[in-house]
């Protein structure tokens, strides 16, 4: 007897070996791409904390800059009003 297959047949055996192996991979591929964006978003919040820590540094230096400088101000007016 001659049986006469679905020329759709090798397609569909592809389409399904296709199918099992995303779900084999998707598991390894969600942990990896977790895994991936908290790195990522750990760099990227040690790269802010840096930055703003210059930042912040670059304030206070100018913020002591201006109190001396306002303190040395109110002294020479006291010393005007005398």
């Amino acid at each position: 007897m001659y049986v006469v297959s679905d020329a759709n047949e090798p397609n569909n055996k592809s389409q399904d070996l296709k199918s099992r192996l995303r779900q084999f991979a998707q598991p390894l591929v969600e942990s990896v791409d977790g895994k991936l964006r908290d790195q990522v978003d750990k760099r990227v919040d040690e790269r802010v904390d840096e930055a703003m820590a210059s930042r912040l540094a670059v304030l206070e230096r100018a913020i002591a800059d201006l109190d001396r400088t306002v303190h040395e101000l109110e002294r020479r007016l006291d010393e005007l009003a005398k």
